[in-house]
């Protein structure tokens, strides 16, 4: 190697290692450079390399690094960084000097440099660069391929230091592939010199300067190395670090898909609600109406608007209409312009929701010493009466009409907005508009208006839409689509609108007739016939005159049409004349038999709206059968011909002659042709808001509903006080059957940790006069509650054996003596009372038990053991439990119509009763932090919601998990706020610190449902009541602090002497010097200073007697009553009485004179066990759930039907009996008897109706349909699987008459039954399980025949040596199923049908009882087979 091609190779180095980006690639040359010890820093690299892996560990387990530890670690980084590269370039200066003594060795022969290898590495940098000296040898083979592909590799890691200051991955770059022209640029890049950051060193700088080394020292002398500045430059690289940084820094949305972000609200989005200082839910309802602000007099309007619409529904007193309206005002302006949730309203505003007024007292009720109660020295007595205006519900309805303003006002300014470019471009200028637009109350009205400008002025609104064009191409484009006018703008345009004038009216003016506004307006009559006058008035459009005066007609029927006026007299008109008629359809004749649930509407007619009104479930059920296609819903106008002659008065003129009756005759042609199009345009409008209007009155039943058994304090233990939490035991044997199935238990402590559980087999009871023993679990039942003293045993179910379960560990408590916790009297005595045991509502447990909100609080349990957790937790809050269920909460019935309403309204309005109880209740706030249970309160906290609840939580761990009074939520004494200062004032008395566990500093009153703002007449009510003077208050507060007052009248017990202040006197002082209403919030101060945040829910509710029946059974007093027919299944016959089950659990009985009408005949022979027949219910006993019944065919054959609910004009008896004549007629036509069968599975279908019937039914469900093959005769069709079905004839024997059916059933002539249920249990029912066991067997194969045969192949072709079989199904003979089989490899393929019977399976006529005896069984037919043929 020459000297100058060292040199040369070592300025391109100086220059790669200036650059600081790429420590990696430095150290690598500088061990090719032969530097001693061969150092190689890949620390950075692996540094890294961590980096990343943390960053994707931390992204994988869903959390994102604290901003400020991040921070932190990135400025250790770049120390470190700094540090190594200090000792990087101390270390590059030493190695140069170490290349020196190369250089000169180079000169002596004998010196050899100690890696000659890597001087390939030097070469490849060079060779990029055009203006490389000519001088340097080119390289040979030897020389290009001397390093391995490693080295070569490391080499081209840096390129060049533009490269490096973008590439974040230096490590894993590879060559691209460019174009010829992106090649050639790529070289000229790299080809630019780069100024060196550091002087220039070593012999490459002397020959590049053309200096010696002695004039070289000279100018460093005089100006500097150029490193003075080097800091500056680092710097620099700092901020291009932390912005490279910044840029890697992963956002959430860069890992999760954005339906991920939006279910856990993790959007920017739910970001800025969770921040910004406004409460959450009137964050999210008045989004789409953020840019609607309500002027001074739009928000009067506003008032008077609601007030309007919810006096239509409240009976109020004339007199108190207008302080209603002041009410609603009032809390308009607490709502929008204070921002206060309707808790906080409901709470602290209560004095503005009632109407207070002085009611003089006669002299003689002299023994009224009440405190309202007043004397004026010199005037008569008087007392207060208060009037409640308004209460939490219409609090909810008001935050609610007032979006639907806001929505009213965006559209109206919308359309003024039209109006008013229309005027500014066209000098539009419309009374119609203006008046109609300025009182329009609802967005029907508005749209009239808007169809109305649209019809009135659609040429200039395309003019000024093509003004408004984005260009002149748009613009080019619409002109060429609005060249052809439409029929109604020529008319206006032509000489055939001077006919419409004729008519003597406006529309507008007839509208204003119609409504009976101001004065009338008279038809003035021309003085021609129109036929004349039409002759007058033609052009090039309208040639004749008839023509010309249809045209006329039509234009003046859609001025009609589109007059706001007009439309409104016929929407109100509709709205008082109004019916309901619903009819069936083909398909609803033939699907909703008597047994249907829609049949109570299929003939319904005439239904007022206000009958609608009272039942809205009813008009929702029939919108839904009209969804399914089975009815038709018109909402038609009653005596619309009344109304149609009414009209006509108003738009004819009173003139008497020829020309006038003639122009009579057209008006009356043109107003019944503009009444057939707005009767069908208002009829849809008006159908849809009865559907609102139906869905808004079930859904506010349901949240009324759902309020009421919120409203119910934990079960209060015997001598405690109410809110007292106790401790439970809760039992549940599920759906299984006591003494069979185990009892699951647990033992759940008042904090709510579950601290035992586990299951008991026997807990039968023993009699030690029969010398009988109790069960072997008893022992420890007992042992468990004296252990743990529960306060209460909790027990339920999913079957009537719950109540079983509740009798026998009632009959345990009494037996054993079992009590609860001992407790003081009245008398000081302490004593304790008889354990108790309650039925819990099991409601929210059915949901829990299988949840995974339960395997994640208890992973380990089985399901019925969370569920005797939940009903544990529901004895000991109710409220935490249906708050923990979150949008589930939609799966709880609450009415009879509940499915028919959108689940979006229907938690909305359950919401809002959770707001409600929640805030009423209050919250722990410290309890909140630490236990998940209370926490799911917090989004129904006044003021909060899911995003700042969660925040809330946050940040008080961050400040170290535990608030000591109501500012710290502010930051004040704590480091991080909490919320802003509105949200503050909507939840801060909802938020209560628990006085006793908090700092014995804090304030006492934080422990109440006093707000802050009311602190100072709070404790002004306590320094009064213990009788202070302002000096001891001084002395007190300067000692002890703010709260000195009100923790010396706790501390004292005097909280009593509250009740002595006069409360009157303190409001009428606050209203005149602060202009405050107050009297109802003293009375809240007076109570809470007497016993803070005091329970207010109701007792614990016990289920009542149906209740409990309901939850047991699933049926309601709807579903199964007296006089019913229902299936029993038979359990235990005798001589005098049966005993059987209904299908819900029900046991039954029946009596020795109800088991038959033949008593010729032995009971045992007429029914066997297990066999399910018809019984008619005699008597239901729902409290000990049993049931008389009766199996007599007179009483079965009279079934119970319910009584019409619906009588007269409503009911269409008419059509009814036309619709069973048809129906009859249509079954003879197709050789068929209508019969109508008392069972539920009997359908008047034929083959192919059953068929599309069962389509959609699970496997084995059957239809019992009449039979072609004559009245004695009955089919049965059963679904064997998907799109196979099975026809069963049977052949009725012994029948009463024509229709009954026969007492004994025949099938094939093989089979007989006594009755249809004894025919699907033994028959169909049994045959589908052996079809099921066949389709579960490992040797069924789901597929054609073919393909088994198929498969058969290839199986045997892969094991020669065997044979195999398989079943498949028959589809095209239902109920047969192919045994395909396979000897060998070289044996074709056969089959054999396989038969499936009730008793099994039928093979070459050989039955046998299931699928391993039917294997078994072809095994050895074939083999006997195999062997005959040997023979």
């Amino acid at each position: 190697m020459s000297t100058r091609d060292l040199v040369e190779g070592e300025a391109v180095l100086d220059d790669e290692e200036n650059d600081e980006h790429s420590e990696d690639y430095d150290g690598e040359v500088r061990e090719g450079a032969g530097t001693a010890g061969g150092y190689d820093d890949s620390s950075e690299e692996d540094e890294e390399e961590d980096d990343d892996e943390e960053a994707a560990r931390a992204v994988r387990e869903g959390f994102i690094v604290d901003e400020d530890e991040e921070l932190e670690e990135r400025a250790e980084r770049r120390r470190e960084k700094r540090k190594r590269r200090r000792e990087e370039r101390e270390r590059e200066d030493e190695h140069l000097d170490e290349e020196d003594l190369e250089l000169i060795g180079e000169l002596n022969p004998d010196f050899q440099p100690p890696v000659a290898a890597e001087q390939s590495k030097f070469k490849r940098l060079k060779r990029g660069h055009k203006d490389r000296d000519p001088r340097q040898p080119s390289q040979g083979i030897d020389d290009m391929f001397n390093s391995d592909e490693e080295e070569d590799t490391g080499d081209y890691a840096q390129l060049s230091h533009r490269r490096t200051a973008h590439d974040e991955m230096d490590d894993f770059i590879e060559e691209d592939v460019f174009s010829d022209d992106e090649l050639q640029q790529e070289r000229e890049d790299l080809e630019i010199a780069r100024p060196a950051r550091k002087g220039i060193t070593g012999l490459g700088a002397t020959e590049a300067a053309g200096l010696d080394e002695n004039a070289l020292e000279d100018m460093r002398a005089a100006f500097g190395d150029g490193n003075e500045y080097l800091f500056a430059l680092e710097m620099e690289e700092q901020e291009q670090e932390q912005e490279v940084d910044e840029e890697k820094h992963l956002n959430l949305k860069d890992v999760f898909e954005p339906s991920q972000l939006a279910e856990k609200m993790l959007t920017e989005e739910d970001n800025e609600i969770r921040l910004l200082d406004e409460p959450e839910r009137h964050q999210i309802a008045r989004k789409p109406y953020r840019h609607v602000v309500l002027t001074e007099e739009q928000f009067r309007e506003e008032a008077a608007w609601i007030s309007n619409l919810m006096l239509l529904k409240k009976r109020l007193d004339p007199e108190l209409r207008d302080p209603f309206q002041r009410s609603v005002a009032k809390v308009l302006e607490f709502l929008v312009t204070d921002d206060w949730e309707v808790p906080f309203i409901f709470q602290h505003r209560k004095d503005y929701m009632i109407h207070a007024s002085k009611v003089l007292v006669d002299d003689d009720d002299d023994d009224d010493d009440d405190n309202n109660n007043h004397r004026h020295p010199d005037g008569p007595r008087y007392t207060m009466k208060a009037e409640k205006l308004l209460n939490m519900t219409d609090l909810w309805d008001i935050f609610d009409h007032d979006l639907k303003f806001k929505a009213l006002v965006d559209k109206r300014n919308t359309i003024q907005k039209t109006y008013d470019n229309l005027n500014s471009v066209f000098t539009v200028s419309d009374p119609i508009v203006d008046d109609m637009l300025a009182t329009a109350v609802t967005m029907e009205e508005l749209q009239d208006v808007q169809d109305y400008i649209h019809f009135q002025y659609a040429s200039q609104l395309r003019d000024l839409a093509l003004v408004n064009g984005s260009g002149e191409a748009n613009g080019e484009s619409q002109r060429r689509k609005a060249t052809g006018k439409s029929f109604f703008e020529r008319v206006r345009n032509g000489k055939a609108y001077a006919l419409v004038r004729a008519f003597g009216i406006t529309a507008d003016a007839f509208a204003q007739n119609a409504l009976k506004e101001g004065r009338r307006q008279y038809t003035e009559d021309p003085s021609e016939r129109p036929e004349e006058l039409a002759d007058g008035l033609l052009d090039t459009d309208f040639s004749n005159s008839s023509n010309a005066l249809s045209a006329a007609k039509r234009m003046f029927a859609e001025e009609l049409v589109m007059s706001p006026k007009m439309r409104k007299v016929i929407r109100q008109a509709y709205y008082m004349n109004g019916v309901v008629d619903c009819f069936r359809t083909d398909k609803g004749l033939k699907r909703i038999d008597e047994q249907h649930p829609y049949y109570e509407f299929k003939y319904l007619r005439n239904q007022q709206l206000s009958d609608i009104a009272r039942q809205p479930e009813l008009y929702l059920r029939m919108l839904k059968a009209e969804e399914e296609g089975l009815v038709e819903v018109k909402v038609r106008f009653e005596n619309f011909d009344h109304f149609r002659q009414r009209l006509y008065a108003d738009i004819e003129s009173d003139n008497f002659s020829e020309v006038a009756d003639a122009w009579n005759r057209i008006r009356r042609d043109v107003l019944d042709l503009a009444l057939g199009k707005l009767e069908r345009l208002i009829n849809r409008s008006v159908k849809e808001n009865i559907r609102q209007e139906c869905e808004n009155h079930v859904a506010k039943e349901c949240r009324e509903a759902f309020s009421q058994r919120l409203d119910q304090a934990p079960y209060k233990p015997k001598g405690m006080i109410l809110g007292t939490v106790p401790r439970v035991l809760a039992l549940s044997t599920g759906t299984g059957i006591v003494g069979r199935e185990p009892i699951h238990w647990t033992y759940v402590e008042e904090d709510g940790r579950v601290l035992e559980n586990g299951k008991f087999k026997d807990l039968s009871v023993g009699d030690r006069d029969r010398g009988i023993a109790d069960g072997k679990d008893v022992a420890d039942l007992v042992d468990l509650i004296k252990r743990r003293k529960p306060d209460v045993i909790g027990v339920s179910g999913m079957s009537p054996e719950a109540r079983r379960l509740y009798k026998l560990l009632s009959e345990l408590v009494d037996r054993k003596d079992l009590r609860g916790a001992p407790y003081t009297d009245d008398h000081d005595d302490e004593v304790s009372d008889p354990l108790e045991v309650v039925i819990v509502n099991d409601e929210v447990a059915r949901l829990y038990q299988n949840s995974e909100r339960a395997k994640k609080d208890h992973p380990g349990f089985a399901p019925l053991t969370h569920y005797c957790v939940a009903l544990a937790k529901y004895l000991q809050n109710p409220l935490k439990e249906y708050a923990s269920l979150g949008r589930d909460i939609v799966s709880i019935q609450f009415r009879p119509g509940q499915q028919l309403v959108t689940q979006e309204l229907l938690l909305k309005q359950l919401e809002t009763a959770l707001v409600d109880m929640v805030n009423l209740v209050g919250v722990d706030m410290n309890e909140a932090v630490s236990d998940t249970a209370t926490a799911n309160l917090l989004p129904y906290v006044c003021g909060l919601g899911p995003r700042k609840a969660a925040h809330l939580v946050k940040i008080v761990n961050m400040n170290g998990g535990m608030v000591n009074n109501r500012v710290e939520l502010l930051g004040v004494n704590a480091q991080y706020p909490a919320m802003g200062v509105k949200v503050w004032n909507n939840c801060a008395s909802f938020l209560y610190i628990d006085f006793e566990n908090a700092d014995p500093d804090a304030d006492p009153l934080d422990n109440t449902r006093v707000h802050p703002e009311d602190y100072d007449i709070a404790r002004k009510m306590a320094a009064d009541a213990l009788e202070l003077d302002e000096e001891d208050i001084k002395a007190e507060t300067d000692e002890n602090g703010q709260g000195a007052i009100v923790r010396k009248l706790f501390r004292e017990e005097a909280q009593d002497r509250v009740n002595d202040l006069i409360l009157e006197e303190y409001a009428e002082q606050l209203e005149k010097n602060l202009n405050q209403r107050k009297r109802a919030t003293l009375e809240t101060i007076r109570a809470e200073l007497q016993q803070p945040y005091e329970e207010l829910r109701k007792q614990f509710v016990t289920l009542s007697t149906d209740d409990i029946f309901t939850m047991f059974t699933g049926e309601t007093a709807e579903t199964l009553r007296e006089e019913m027919v229902v299936p029993i299944s038979i359990k235990r016959i005798t001589d005098d009485h049966i005993d059987g089950k209904l299908d819900c659990g029900i046991d039954a009985v029946v009596p020795e004179n109800e088991m038959t009408d033949r008593y010729d005949i032995p009971v045992r022979t007429l029914y066997s066990m297990h066999q399910t027949v018809p019984a008619k219910i005699l008597f239901l006993n729902r409290k000990n759930f049993t049931c008389n019944v009766s199996l007599r065919e007179e009483q079965v054959s009279r079934a119970y039907r319910k009584p019409p609910a619906h009588f007269g004009s409503e009911w269409d008896e008419r059509q009814e009996q036309q619709d069973r004549e048809a129906l009859q007629e249509t079954t003879q036509r197709d050789g068929r008897t209508m019969r109508v069968i008392k069972h539920p599975l009997f359908r008047p279908f034929n083959s192919t109706q059953a068929v599309e019937f069962l389509g959609t039914q699970s496997r084995g469900d059957v239809v019992i349909r009449p039979s072609s093959n004559g009245p004695d005769h009955l089919a049965v069709t059963w679904k064997v699987a998907d799109g196979v079905y099975q026809h069963i004839d049977v052949l009725e024997l012994d029948k009463a008459n024509e229709f009954s059916v026969g007492r004994t059933l025949k099938i094939g002539g093989r089979y007989t039954y006594s009755d249809l249920d004894d025919l699907i249990v033994n028959h169909v029912q049994a045959m589908a399980k052996k079809v099921d066991e066949m389709m579960l067997h490992e040797k069924y194969q789901a597929i054609s025949k073919s393909d088994t045969e198929q498969w058969l192949e290839k199986y045997t072709e892969a094991n020669p040596k065997r044979s195999s079989y398989a079943f498949c199904l028959d589809p095209r003979h239902p109920g047969y199923f192919f045994l395909c089989f396979k000897a060998g490899k070289s044996v074709p393929v056969h089959s054999w049908p396989v038969k499936v019977i009730p008793q099994g399976y039928e093979l070459q006529r050989n039955q046998y009882p299931d699928m391993r005896a039917l294997c078994n069984g072809f095994k050895l037919l074939f083999m006997n087979m195999q062997s005959g043929k040997r023979r």
